[in-house]
């Protein structure tokens, strides 16, 4: 891996953000040419067809399940195996891993680097084991913990928490398989390769298409969580070749002495909390949600996920792809690189996230009316949903904003200031949904998600213009 980005030392040239992209990648990333732009396409149609997917998803559950109470205790289920992966592989993907490897990779070489990637993701395979093995044994406590009003609107308490411990028990299997994929993820667009990552989620999705249309006939909502565990084990094998393509060097080593791996296991901690904070939002939401209606716990969800939807396929997608430029420019040294590079990517999303937002609040209604208004998903579904979704849409912008905003804390190895906006966020959105959903329902829930993404946008970006030492006026006016 090159020793410094392409253009190192110099500020972007004038000419907009399309050839500033062209230009930041490193030399030996993606095919010559390529560049951010480049690699910033495939992450975005990468984001775009799970997406799509994962719309097709949600139409094919709810035309199976609509919302049905089964559907709530599927729900519920997911939050144990998502808080499962996200505390660990998650943590160590998205803020510790990249910058050390870059770091390494610039200041030790390419041997050493192996060497930390195999011992990370042996140490995060055996955490992640040995987690789901403890949320296995403990879910029939902490499920019933976590939706304790499931099933209390319709009288089907027992019976709705009896099944979201089953479903939880066996969608565990999940997190084991995506912690080991997570860090495939990792070191694959660490090496700045993006297809194989991009695939993944995919065949996730696809797979649980697979769950609700052929397995939900004879298993019912079980047929969806082995959907899933389907999907988990097609999102690892997919990048396997891949690994091997880059020259990964596995080694069984679970050293703890290297500095390198002691340096990951430190910007984990305080991400974890981050992580930790962001899942109990989402559990705020399904919590709150459930003593609103059954129903609510699908709609809820319903909604996030179309709000998510331009979230991917703009902040989330350009944020993956340029993450690993940040932290080679970071490692490096080259801040007044870094700083333009965070800035005008971070235009470049706003530019395209606002309108998003806009046109979420708009069309909110006949989008959910076409997407999803079939088969057992009727019309008070729809209403249900759509008024939930206009009001998340306000949000958009904040939620991509603080993809880019947060890997430049990263890229310079401080995970600290986002975990900390990010849990004083996460108050400010409990005391906002408890205030909220009595008198508004479902849009006072996602009417504290929004003033919360906003907010926690707005402190970011003051925060990281101090640590850059101020905007960057080209990158942020030129575009």
């Amino acid at each position: 891996m090159a020793s410094e980005p392409t253009g190192a030392g110099t500020p972007p040239a004038r000419g907009g953000f399309r050839r500033f992209l062209q230009r930041g990648a490193p030399s030996d990333g993606p095919p010559a040419g390529l560049g951010l732009l480049g690699a910033a396409g495939i992450v975005a149609l990468g984001f775009l067809g799970s997406r799509v997917l994962g719309l097709l998803r949600t139409v094919a559950i709810a035309d199976a399940f609509g919302t049905d109470s089964e559907l709530a205790a599927y729900n519920v289920a997911f939050l144990l195996p998502d808080l499962v992966f996200q505390l660990l592989a998650g943590a160590t993907l998205s803020a510790a891993f990249i910058p050390v490897y870059s770091r390494v990779v610039l200041h030790e070489g390419p041997g050493e680097a192996w060497r930390l990637a195999s011992r990370v993701l042996n140490l995060v395979s055996v955490a992640t084991f040995v987690a789901a093995g403890v949320a296995w044994l403990l879910a029939p406590v902490l499920v019933p913990l976590l939706a304790h009003d499931l099933g209390t609107a319709s009288g089907r308490e027992a019976e709705l928490q009896e099944l979201a411990v089953e479903l939880t028990r066996l969608m565990l299997l999940s997190p084991v398989l995506f912690g080991i994929s997570g860090m495939l993820t990792g070191i694959l667009n660490a090496r700045q390769h993006f297809v194989a990552p991009a695939l993944a989620p995919m065949i996730y999705n696809a797979s649980i298409i697979f769950g609700a249309l052929v397995l939900a006939g004879p298993l019912g909502v079980e047929g969806l969580a082995w959907g899933v565990v389907i999907g988990a084990a097609g999102h690892l094998l997919v990048q396997v070749p891949a690994l091997r393509r880059v020259g990964m060097q596995w080694s069984p080593s679970l050293s703890l002495r290297a500095s390198s791996v002691r340096e990951v296991l430190r910007l984990m901690g305080p991400r974890v909390i981050g992580l930790g904070a962001s899942q109990l939002n989402f559990a705020v939401l399904l919590v709150l949600s459930s003593s609103v209606s059954d129903a609510a716990v699908s709609g809820v969800k319903y909604a996030f996920l179309m709000m998510m939807l331009p979230v991917g396929v703009v902040g989330m997608a350009v944020a993956t792809a340029a993450f690993p430029t940040f932290a080679q420019q970071a490692a490096a040294g080259q801040m007044d690189l870094l700083r333009g590079t965070v800035w005008r990517t971070l235009r470049g999303v706003l530019f395209l996230a606002v309108p998003a937002s806009v046109g979420l609040m708009v069309l909110s209604e006949p989008l959910v009316r076409l997407m999803l208004e079939r088969g057992a998903f009727d019309v008070g579904s729809t209403e249900l949903v759509a008024g939930a979704l206009v009001v998340f849409g306000v949000g958009v912008f904040a939620h991509a904003g603080i993809e880019i905003v947060s890997r430049g804390f990263y890229a310079m190895e401080d995970t600290r200031t986002p975990v900390l906006v990010a849990v004083l966020a996460m108050g400010l959105n409990v005391l906002l949904a408890v205030a909220l959903v009595g008198p508004f329902e479902l849009r006072g829930l996602a009417a504290a998600a929004s003033v919360t993404a906003i907010v926690e946008f707005g402190a970011l970006v003051w925060l990281l213009r101090d640590r850059l030492d101020g905007f960057d006026q080209r990158g942020m006016v030129d575009f």
